[in-house]
Formats: C-alpha cells, sequence, structure tokens
C-alpha cells in the first residue's frame, strides 16, 4: 500500500510538472462533482477546484457543465485537488481576451491592466504596439464578436474597453468613461487625483452604488476623488486661504504680495526660496530687489523651522525614529505634540493620528499597527 501510494504521489507530482512546463494560465474543463458549494472540475488528467467564493456570483454551475476559469495557485500540500482556479480575477478577463484577439499573442496588442466587479461589469486598459491598429475596435470585434464572447463567458458581465495612456491623468479621463471629465488635478506625493465633472455627469462617473469609479481607481492605480466645479472652486479658495496666510505669516509680506506669489504658482516657501532666480524675476510686479528679499526671507524661516526640528528629534526615542514609515518630518510634529516614544505612538487613535500630522487615513493605520506590533509579539 505504501508503495502503491508514492507511484499515485510520484504520477500525479508528474503529470503536475507537465501541466506546467506548457504554462496554460486559462484552464478548461467539466465539472465532475459538487463539494461543499465548492467545484471540482476535471482537466485532462487531472482534477481542480473552483472554491465557491472564486465563481461568479449568481452563476448556477452543474455537474457536467464545461467552464474555463483562471489558474489562480497551486497547492502543492493539498490531498485532493492541488490546481486552485478562479473566475473572478481581474486576469481571468485579461486570459478570455488574448484567447479570443489574435493580436494579442502576436504582441501587436497588450492588455496592461484589468478590473472587476464579478458578475456586474469590468473594465480593461489596451495599448497597441502597431499605429496601424485600433486597440478597441480590434478587442470588440466585428459588431462586437469578440467582446460578446467574452462576455457570455462572464455571465453577462459589461465590459468597458479603455485605451491605456502613459500619462496618469489621461489614463483616468479615459477609465472614467462614458463620464466627461471637466479638469483634473494630480497630487504626485498623495498618488490621488481631484477629478471634477458637471452635474450632469457626475451620477454617471460615480455609477451605480461607487462601481465606476471604484473600477477606474483599481484599473489606474490611483485615488480618484470626484467633485463637481462648485466643490472644486471652494477647496481651490480653501487652499489658497491657507497658502496666504502661510506666506504673510512667515515671509511678514502684505495680502497684496502673498497673492501675486499665489497668482504665479508658489504654494510653499521652499518654492520660493530654492526656484531659479531667472524664473521670478519673470514676475512683472516684483523687482530684483523685492525677490532678493522674498528668497532671503524664506531661507531664513526654513533655517529656523530645521533647527527646531532638529532640536524636538533630540527628544525622540530611537523606537519611534526607526519605525518603518516613519520619517523626521513627522517625527517632529509628533515630537510638538507630546508623542516621543513607541508606545505614545501605539497609545494613539487613527484619527488623533491624522489629527496631528495631516497625514491620510491609510498611513496613519498603518502607522499605529506597526507601533502596536510589539505588543503582540
Amino acid at each position: 500500500q505504501v508503495i502503491l501510494q508514492k507511484i499515485r504521489d510520484a504520477e500525479r507530482e508528474q503529470i503536475l510538472s507537465d501541466f506546467l512546463a506548457r504554462k496554460e494560465h486559462l484552464v478548461s474543463g467539466t465539472i465532475k462533482r459538487m463539494e461543499r458549494g465548492n467545484a471540482i472540475v476535471e482537466t485532462g488528467k487531472m482534477e481542480a477546484l473552483l472554491p465557491r467564493d472564486q465563481m461568479i456570483p449568481r452563476e448556477n454551475l452543474r455537474i457536467g457543465d464545461r467552464v474555463k476559469a483562471f489558474l489562480l495557485r497551486i497547492d502543492r500540500s493539498a490531498r485532493g485537488p492541488q490546481l486552485i482556479l478562479s473566475r473572478t480575477a481581474p486576469e481571468f478577463i485579461i486570459q478570455l481576451f488574448a484567447l479570443e484577439v489574435p493580436e494579442v499573442d502576436d504582441g501587436l496588442l497588450e492588455i496592461k491592466a484589468a478590473a472587476r466587479d464579478p458578475g456586474m461589469r469590468a473594465k480593461i486598459a489596451v495599448k497597441s504596439n502597431d499605429q496601424r491598429i485600433d486597440p478597441i475596435g480590434t478587442c470588440v470585434g466585428m459588431r462586437g464578436s469578440r467582446v460578446t464572447a467574452v462576455t457570455n463567458e462572464l455571465a453577462g458581465e459589461r465590459v468597458d474597453i479603455v485605451l491605456w495612456s502613459a500619462d496618469p491623468a489621461q489614463f483616468v479621463v479615459g477609465a472614467l468613461a462614458p463620464a466627461e471629465v471637466s479638469s483634473i488635478v494630480v497630487d504626485e506625493e498623495k498618488h490621488s487625483m481631484d477629478v471634477v465633472v458637471d452635474e450632469q455627469n457626475l451620477a454617471i462617473a460615480i455609477g451605480r452604488g461607487g462601481q465606476n469609479v471604484r473600477l477606474a481607481s483599481e484599473l489606474t492605480g490611483w485615488t480618484i476623488n470626484l467633485m463637481t466645479e462648485e466643490e472644486s472652486k471652494t477647496l481651490v479658495e480653501a487652499e489658497a486661504a491657507a497658502i496666504r496666510v502661510l506666506f504673510m505669516e512667515k515671509l511678514d509680506v502684505d495680502e497684496e504680495v502673498a497673492n501675486i506669489l499665489i497668482e504665479e504658482g508658489f504654494s510653499t516657501l521652499e518654492e520660493v526660496a530654492y526656484v531659479p532666480l531667472h524664473e521670478m524675476l519673470e514676475i512683472e510686479a516684483f523687482d530684483e530687489a523685492t525677490v532678493q528679499e522674498l528668497r532671503e526671507r524664506a531661507r531664513n524661516v526654513l533655517l529656523t523651522e530645521a533647527i527646531a526640528t532638529e532640536e524636538t528629534l533630540a527628544e525622540v526615542a530611537d523606537d519611534l525614529l526607526g519605525l518603518d514609515g516613519m520619517d523626521k518630518t513627522l517625527a517632529g510634529k509628533l515630537a510638538g505634540s507630546g508623542v516621543k516614544t513607541r508606545d505614545d505612538l501605539a497609545d494613539l487613535a487613527v484619527d488623533e493620528l491624522v489629527e496631528i500630522t495631516g497625514i491620510d487615513l491609510q498611513r496613519a493605520t498603518q502607522l499605529i499597527t506597526t507601533a502596536r506590533a510589539h505588543w503582540f509579539e
């Protein structure tokens, strides 16, 4: 029995190795049986597992049905089927289009990304490597034949085909289709975009239950903040007011000078202090003496703040400074509020950390989780 079992294990390992050598990501097979809601799929000489949570919602699969699925992972420790399949993974729709669109295999067309709300809606981003080929039209096919074949396999899931762009803003605008975008502001530091749409397009851009904007965000990898033109105007005015106060207080200038700096695109003291001199001399309202004075004042303020930060950091414990995700600027803000050790940070609530430092919710959550990790070791 032991010898027979070893032979069976060796045979199964050989079959698995042969399967992997073919580098097949799209698996086809017949449902052999159902076990506790999971489907056991027979794929040639092997059996694969399609878990219930990897099936398309409201999809009614029965014994004997032929199905396609994406090879999600291989579980070599499992006693039963070692191939784990998925019909909800974004990679599944990429593989289906690669099957239906020969240009993908030929390298003339690339599917750069995909995002799905399984069974409801999906978005894929396509790029052409040949100027003669229309990437969207090629994926749609004659009278929609190619996209229809994919939709039928995905239980009626609607697919939006988006033109991929190396310019993130252009990519986001395309991903939000069919909504029309009025303007867009990119924040590289927070990896987010403020997208302005008019009242008529707001509901389309958001989509049912926020579906459209969520899929666009997943597809592009950017956080998308939708707002109306009125909300955008209010936000811009609030930001300008905060910068105006900063310039008036730190540079000791009147409102008129602060407004000129804002109109010329300056938003931080670092920009005033270190932007190339010739660029500031192009401001018609300022002569050379005024420009030099503004730069000198900005540099003095930054130097004073840097010295103050260093003095504050001297009081900060090494366990806080060495924490993953921590930097000197953030540690300085925390120290100014009496948070000087790792345990001090761990005692904070997430909203308290956001209020003290102004960082986003995700980073604050990650920092506090990291700070508390040693409590549970």
